[in-house]
């Protein structure tokens, strides 16, 4: 039995939507920590990573460990029908369903059914990254809107005094460089000369997460995985793995 309450919705409504663009069904897991979804996406390409700890709900209440599978898809449409002014409140329900009530102007009800999903943990606590950029999120967002009107995967680079992103097409190119002390660059790490190329097909659903925070932390390494993470603390982190693509 779980029960979590919050007196609004908008950081489901900002977080939600944008993990069903890379998953379509995913296992959510209800601790006395909170609620937290750890899932790969069908190609094992990316990986989401949600945590919203109890302390940002109203109420929060569960007996044990809960998981619940749930498709991506149906519970976006309900999350879409949070007016400002509801009340969002999440429970176990019966015959195999999870109950959402939004509680506004009237009180409305959604009954979703629970999936029996079978997957795997990623393994991502064996990652080691060699670079960590902390950035603002505005710019990430800029250097990646403007790496999509060129090509289709974009490189990021990082040395122990600078960071770029960059990206060319056969008639153009695009490129954002940041030297570390500039006021965009909030911190950096690099163990050396890294380099790698990800897929702007991921870059571009992901960053859509920076609207939950000022900063984005990326990690990556020379043809390694990239870890994005934007926090928002007590309330939310949502991280995402992306696999790189490797060039011959």
């Amino acid at each position: 039995m779980f029960r979590m309450v919050m007196n609004n919705g908008d950081l489901l409504k900002k977080s939600i939507p944008i993990i069903s663009e890379i998953i379509d069904e995913g296992i959510f897991k209800i601790t006395q920590n909170g609620l937290s979804l750890l899932c790969p996406d069908r190609t094992m390409v990316a990986v989401v990573d949600l945590n919203i700890p109890s302390s940002a709900f109203d109420e929060f209440s569960v007996e044990g460990i809960q998981e619940i599978g749930l498709n991506m898809s149906s519970l976006v449409d309900v999350i879409k029908r949070i007016k400002s002014s509801d009340k969002v409140i999440i429970q176990s329900g019966k015959e195999n369903r999870v109950l959402i009530s939004l509680e506004g102007n009237g009180k409305r009800r959604f009954r979703l059914a629970l999936l029996d999903i079978k997957t795997e943990k990623p393994p991502i606590d064996q990652l080691k990254f060699q670079g960590n950029i902390e950035l603002k999120s505005e710019l990430l967002e800029d250097a990646i809107a403007d790496a999509e009107i060129i090509a289709d995967s974009l490189v990021m680079q990082a040395s122990p005094e600078m960071f770029r992103i960059s990206t060319r097409g056969d008639t153009s190119s695009a490129e954002l460089e940041l030297k570390k002390g500039e006021e965009g660059l909030l911190a950096m790490t690099a163990t050396g000369a890294l380099r790698a190329r990800y897929p702007l097909e991921y870059l571009k659903k992901m960053i859509k997460a920076a609207k939950l925070a000022e900063k984005t932390t990326l990690e990556f390494g020379s043809d390694y995985p990239m870890r994005l993470s934007f926090i928002d603390t007590d309330k939310i982190s949502l991280k995402f793995i992306l696999a790189p693509r490797v060039e011959d």
